[in-house]
């Protein structure tokens, strides 16, 4: 019988963060999965990013994660996403070379130091006393640890729909987690289905790219690490292709929707709501004469080619049928098909902020089985999870990000405080402090974190304090700057800006709409002094100058509802208790159990009056035990 720290369950994208974050700090860590080789493998498109999923995979990032220099590392195309709109909604996105990723993870795996990997089947999560102790698997070997992460992804009790056949598996050709479920469920926790699915894999040899649009790299592409300086010139970009379904397209998938798993009453499970199936689409918006299909190659040494947008459960001749009606691929061959899959999922707002179960001590939750789809919303959650039980094994109080601080914030604030009826994904309209939780500032956010955590060297930490030290210089500079009209008016006028008669600062200057940094930084008078600023760091005195009154008043809307957040609640409070709140409230707030007072006010139907009684009841209770503790 051997002894760990933390034991994590699981090697996707939630457990590869949740097993090399404790290890990076210090804690014995076991791997359990079941096999090396599946390490990492990406099971759906090969991509990683996108709206609202590439601040995850920076905030992965500064963090300590992995995900974002694995994408740098075997990415095959970049693009900025929303590039053309304000910075609040701007995400990245790359291609990844799906063998090259998987193998990138595995050496990552194999070398961390404080990280064993154990190949073999999770059957048993041992408790004693509402408290971890362990883990049995399925061939009887026990391993000790009072930490355990669960990161099942779609593994508990998967079943695999194409067309009438039903597989178990918990992906294609792999067998779901049956014991593990069990376990899960003798320990109290309901584990309901979700739905997810997948199209099929088509040979891109047999494609005929002259029918449809071509998608390029951003050039230059913009890495998603902090530690990448660049994407090296070397490493070849590919391009992805557009194309579409066609009326044909419809009426052939509309025929057959008695044979789709969602709609003949074979699965009874929550699909994903916006990343639906080909049918789906076309139930929800019958009105539509097409509906893209993005071409996305799976490597640079692979013929094959995932068509995103027709993810599907019909049956094998149906997919054939429809998918050779689509531009381009009237004459493809199919190397795989696509199919659902259901999976058992838990309730999350059985979990604590740190996605420790409230029910049993130790024992954490991560990924896809809280309810979310997606990489990045699978490993942003493995990060934190394993934060969290590394603080938990030296005894140190949870790490818990405010929806103002972080998207993984919003995320699990989500999760735990309103659950979630539907596979949960990410999207920059959930965060409503979006103008100062961006994407471009992830270091100014969380680095702080990372390097209290022991995640990061002190020595990045030190680059990025320079970096907004010069921000703060630039802005600085801007003020106290003023040139001639006769230099001014030109840069204006070239802007469409109109001319100004009695000058101004070029803090003022640059607050203009159409305005830019590099436009000011050219004027002869201050060219010397400026052009010396870094692009990286233009950019942030751009945006700080042109939205600070937005910025500043989202700040006080922070600073507004803060106090509610330092309010906390004891655990064992007895909601019930409190008879001028409405029977129904009380029944929400003893449901959620509800840690701060902030997270109480964003439940569903708890009201504005219900907090007010709280609070009340929440100074009577700190009084009395203030009270008791002084007799």
């Amino acid at each position: 019988m051997k002894e760990y720290d933390c034991i994590v369950i699981g090697a996707g994208h939630a457990g590869i963060e949740a097993a090399l974050a404790p290890a990076r700090m210090g804690v014995k860590t076991l791997m359990v999965n079941f096999s090396f080789d599946t390490i990492g493998l990406m099971s759906c498109n090969p991509a990683i990013g996108g709206i609202g999923k590439g601040q995850l995979v920076r905030e992965v990032d500064i963090l300590g994660g992995e995900m974002g220099l694995a994408a740098d590392r075997t990415g095959i195309q970049f693009r900025q996403l929303n590039a053309s709109k304000g910075a609040a909604v701007r995400s990245s996105r790359c291609q990844a070379d799906r063998e090259r990723y998987r193998l990138y993870m595995q050496d990552v795996i194999r070398r961390q130091p404080d990280l064993t990997f154990f190949a073999g089947e999770a059957a048993e999560i041992l408790v004693k006393n509402n408290r971890v102790t362990g883990l049995r698997m399925v061939d009887g070997t026990v391993f000790e640890s009072p930490h355990v992460i669960v990161t099942a992804g779609t593994f508990l009790n998967g079943r695999i729909h194409l067309g009438p056949k039903i597989t178990p598996g918990g992906r294609v050709d792999e067998k779901p987690s049956v014991e593990l479920a069990q376990s899960i469920q003798n320990l109290g926790f309901v584990i309901r289905n979700f739905k997810t699915g997948t199209p099929a894999r088509l040979d891109g040899r047999t494609i005929d790219y002259s029918r449809m649009a071509r998608q390029d790299s951003d050039m230059p592409p913009v890495p998603f690490s902090y530690r990448t300086p660049a994407i090296p010139p070397e490493q070849k970009l590919v391009p992805c292709w557009l194309t579409s379904t066609t009326e044909e397209t419809h009426k052939i998938i509309r025929d057959n929707f008695h044979l789709s798993p969602m709609y003949s009453g074979q699965i009874d499970a929550t699909g994903v709501r916006y990343c639906p199936s080909i049918e789906d689409k076309l139930k929800k918006f019958s009105d539509r004469p097409m509906h893209h299909v993005f071409l996305e190659p799976d490597g640079l040494d692979t013929p094959i080619v995932y068509p995103n947008g027709i993810s599907t459960g019909l049956p094998e001749n149906v997919q054939e049928a429809f998918v050779r009606t689509i531009p381009g691929l009237e004459q493809v061959k199919f190397i795989r098909y696509g199919y659902s899959i259901e999976h058992g999922v838990i309730f999350a707002e059985e979990l604590k902020g740190s996605l420790e179960s409230k029910r049993i001590e130790g024992l954490f939750f991560a990924g896809q089985v809280n309810g979310t789809t997606g990489y990045e919303e699978a490993a942003v959650q493995g990060i934190m999870a394993g934060i969290n039980a590394g603080l938990k094994v030296k005894n140190a109080p949870p790490f818990i990000l405010g929806r103002d601080e972080a998207y993984a914030g919003v995320l699990m604030d989500d999760l735990i405080t309103k659950g979630t009826n539907e596979p949960y994904r990410m999207f920059t309209s959930r965060v409503e402090y979006r103008l100062i939780v961006r994407e471009d500032n992830t270091d100014l956010r969380l680095a702080h974190h990372a390097r209290r955590l022991g995640l990061m060297a002190d020595e990045d930490f030190k680059k990025i304090e320079q970096k907004y030290e010069d921000v703060k210089r630039g802005i600085g500079k801007l003020k106290s700057m003023r040139v001639p009209l006769k230099e001014l008016n030109p840069v204006l006028e070239s802007a469409g800006s109109a001319a100004s008669v009695t000058g101004a600062n070029l803090y003022d200057v640059l607050k203009r709409p159409r305005v830019s940094f590099d436009m000011i930084a050219k004027i002869p008078s201050v060219a010397g002094e400026l052009s010396g600023v870094l692009p990286s760091v233009r950019w942030h005195i751009e945006y700080d100058v042109k939205y600070e009154g937005f910025i500043d008043r989202q700040k006080k809307e922070v600073e507004k509802f803060r106090h509610l957040e330092n309010i906390k609640i004891p655990d064992g409070f007895d909601f019930m208790s409190i008879s001028s709140i409405s029977h129904e409230v009380r029944q929400k707030l003893t449901h959620f159990k509800p840690a701060t007072l902030g997270q109480a006010n964003r439940i569903s139907g708890v009201t504005p009056a219900a907090i007010s009684v709280l609070m009340i009841c929440l100074r009577k209770h700190s009084h009395l035990s203030k009270d008791k503790e002084g007799g």
